[in-house]
Parts: structure tokens; C-alpha cells; sequence
């Protein structure tokens, strides 16, 4: 073997081994730092030119993505999120309508918007309200981790990987969501069924003591009240509005022939300027550690791709009577690969296996990829989110706690994707 190939076959292992386990022996770097490392070490190595390398990130995929973060930045910061979430606390005294309407808010919201910025805001708000009605929290956070996976599935830019899938197989707006809905909302409804049946007689257990009427505590630690949440983004009313008619008129904009990445950059424009946001805050409210995972990703598989490998291993499954194209053995492999190296990394991965696939195949791929986000804590950023948030309120879900919910929910929500897409071809 020349040497090119071995160090290549070598920069891609230890690249997608690094993100797999999040890190790397000796270092402190990151799944992002991994995956910047091997796109340096494809060019330093000559796998890749350096021209050939900045042709292979799809600067489409990013665009689309930056310009929505700049419209959920803008909400998060004009206090959209917080507002919405207070106004769902108010229902705290009904327990299984509040876990109701937090899942169908959620789910809602992160298939329009970016998920992870709703269980950001949503995940304090949660918590408080919970406590302050004599609740237990933990139902309420998985129900928001779990709605916010599966209702980011519906759309093309609900999530990242849905995102990169909308633009590499150049799906239309309208028929992904017609045909990815209706698995979506029943998955959604499974999840809070799961819910009900794990949690019976405990949504509305008494294990806080409240102190006082402003605040109280759980495991120690303090927790907020609606104005303490509120002074930290605090609601201002026209940037929220503009904000909100923005993503109206770029999800109009989304059903027409518009390319989207130029929709989404233009609304970014629009709510850069401003004599209120500071852009300064709102730039730094972009993940830019996510868009530079899709960069160096985007690097690492193209200088991949130059062994063959990928179309030596199509010729292999062929021959053993596997194929990609087939919805259930596509939905399995995304499941599965997307817990072991994260969502965003395997779909980036099996892209390049669906090449000439009809629509059904990338519509399968881009569900059963952020449903299995909800089978183990971290299947998703999501549920890191929200877990990690807690932790900082005194609220801890367990690996256990989680996967206890996790894996009924995504077992179900899979076998959801498989009979729809029985009924369609029926």
C-alpha cells in the first residue's frame, strides 16, 4: 500500500475514533479540535491539496446554518425564549397538561428554530417552574430533551444534519415537511405516552421544600425566580417582534424557489442592523465551534474518499445483500451511528453512500439520525444541554435516568419511521 492511502486510511480512524469517545489520550481538545486536526493532517499529509480541500466544505450548508443561528440568536437575546417558557410554566399546576404543552412548545419551536437554543432557554425556566409548583423536575427535562430531538426531525432546518441532508440531496422545503411530519408528531405523541406510563403517580411528587415565596431550593442549590430569569434576558419588545416576523418570512420564503442559504444570510443581514442588539452579543451567540466541526469533517471525508474506501465498502454491502437505499437498513446504520460518533458526523459520513437515492431514502436518513439523538445522553447535544443545565440548578438526571426514557422513545420513534414508511409505499 503507498504511503498517501495508509496515512489516510490512518488520519480518518483516529479522526472518527477521537469524536466517537470526544477526545483524545493526553490532549485537551474537543470533537471540534479532532476534526480541525485531521483536516490539517489530510493537507499537511498531501492527501488533499490545499484547493482541493477548501472546495470540498460546502459553503451552502454553512451559510444556511450561520444565517439561522444569527435568527435564534436574535430571539434568545430580545427574551422570546424566556417569555414563551414562563408563560408554559403557568400550567405547572396541572402536571400532565404542562408536560403536554412543554413538549408540543418545544417540539414546535426547534423545528423552526435551532433545538439546542430552545432546551438553552427552556432548561432554568423548567426547572424553577417545577420546583416552585412542588414538582419533580426530572419527567419535565427529559420530556424536553426528547421533544426537542424528534420535533427538530420535521423540517430541513430544524437540526444541523437536516440541514447538510436538504442541501447535498437538494430536497424541497415542502414535501420533506409533508412526509416527515406526520412521524415526527406521532413520535412526539409516543414520547409523552412513554412519559406518562414511566413516571405514573410521580409528575406531581412533592420532593422540594419551598422557601419562601420568590424562591426555593433543590439539592442545595438556589433556584431562580421568573424576575431573576427575566433580568438575565430580559424581554425587549420590538427586537423580539422583529425578530419573530423575520423567521416568519423566512420560513415563507423556505416553500418558494428562493435558494435558502441566501434566505437565511439576507435575514441575518436584516437583523444585524440595528440601533438596539448589540451584533457584538449577537455574533456571540453563533456556535462557531459547530460550524468549524463541519468544516474539518467536511475535509477529513473528502480526503477519504480519495482510497475508494466508501465505494469499495457500497460493492461489499451489495454483494452481501445490504443496501443503504433500503429505509430499514438505513434506518438501523443511522441509528447506531449516530450514537457511536454523534448525529452530525455520521450523516456527513453516510451521505456519500445515497448518491442518486430517491427522496424516501434521505427522508428515512434524516429521521432515524436525530430520533436515535434521544436513546443515550450523548446521542445529542440536546440532552447535554439540558442535563448539564440542571446539574448547575441541583437537578441531576442520571446516564440510567435518561436511557430508562431514551431507549423505549427511540425504539418506538424507529419503528414509527418503518411503518410510515410501509403505509406510503402501500
Amino acid at each position: 500500500m503507498e504511503l498517501s492511502p495508509l496515512l489516510c486510511w490512518l488520519i480518518f480512524g483516529v479522526a472518527y475514533c477521537g469524536i466517537a469517545v470526544g477526545g483524545l489520550p493526553g490532549l485537551t481538545i474537543d470533537r471540534t479540535g479532532i476534526a480541525l486536526l485531521g483536516a490539517i493532517a489530510m493537507v499537511a499529509a498531501g492527501v488533499l491539496p490545499l484547493k482541493a480541500a477548501l472546495a470540498a466544505i460546502d459553503a451552502p450548508t454553512l451559510l444556511l446554518l450561520f444565517g439561522l443561528m444569527l435568527v435564534s440568536a436574535q430571539l434568545r437575546l430580545s427574551g422570546f425564549y424566556t417569555r414563551t417558557a414562563w408563560a408554559l410554566s403557568r400550567m405547572a399546576a396541572r402536571p400532565k397538561r404542562f408536560l403536554l404543552v412543554l413538549m408540543a412548545a418545544s417540539g414546535a419551536l426547534s423545528a423552526v428554530l435551532v433545538n439546542d437554543i430552545v432546551c438553552l432557554a427552556f432548561t432554568p425556566v423548567v426547572v424553577a417552574a417545577a420546583v416552585r409548583a412542588r414538582l419533580n423536575p426530572v419527567p419535565y427535562l427529559l420530556g424536553l430533551a426528547c421533544a426537542s430531538n424528534i420535533g427538530s426531525a420535521a423540517t430541513l432546518i430544524g437540526n444541523p444534519q437536516n440541514m447538510l441532508i436538504g442541501q447535498v440531496a437538494k430536497l424541497d422545503f415542502g414535501r420533506f415537511l409533508l412526509w416527515c411530519g406526520v412521524p415526527s408528531a406521532a413520535a412526539l405523541a409516543a414520547a409523552y405516552g412513554i412519559l406518562l406510563w414511566l413516571y405514573r403517580g410521580k409528575l406531581g411528587q412533592d420532593q422540594v421544600e419551598a422557601k419562601g415565596s420568590e424562591r426555593s431550593t433543590f439539592s442545595g442549590e438556589t433556584i431562580p425566580d421568573s424576575r431573576s430569569l427575566n433580568a438575565q434576558c430580559p424581554a425587549e419588545t420590538w427586537p423580539m417582534w422583529k425578530g419573530v416576523l423575520v423567521a416568519g418570512a423566512v420560513m415563507a420564503l423556505f416553500f418558494t424557489q428562493v435558494p435558502r442559504e441566501l434566505t437565511a444570510l439576507v435575514a441575518g443581514g436584516v437583523l444585524l442592523c440595528s440601533r438596539k442588539m448589540d451584533v457584538r452579543r449577537l455574533l456571540g451567540l453563533i456556535d462557531w465551534s459547530l460550524i468549524m466541526l463541519f468544516c474539518g469533517l467536511f475535509v477529513v471525508i473528502a480526503g477519504f474518499e480519495t482510497t475508494g474506501a466508501l465505494g469499495q465498502a457500497v460493492a461489499w454491502l451489495s454483494r452481501h445483500g445490504v443496501s443503504l437505499t433500503n429505509p430499514g437498513a438505513l434506518a438501523v446504520a443511522g441509528a447506531a451511528l449516530s450514537n457511536l460518533v454523534s448525529n452530525v458526523p455520521a450523516v456527513m459520513l453516510l451521505v456519500r453512500f445515497l448518491d442518486g437515492a430517491q427522496a424516501e431514502v434521505w427522508y428515512v436518513l434524516a429521521l432515524a439520525s436525530t430520533f436515535a439523538g434521544n436513546f443515550v445522553t450523548i446521542g445529542s447535544i440536546a440532552n447535554l444541554i439540558v442535563i448539564e443545565q440542571a446539574r448547575g440548578m441541583g437537578v441531576t438526571v442520571t446516564f440510567r435516568e435518561h436511557a430508562r426514557t431514551g431507549v423505549p422513545v427511540t425504539a418506538v420513534s424507529l419503528l414509527i419511521v418503518v411503518a410510515w414508511v410501509w403505509l406510503t409505499r402501500s
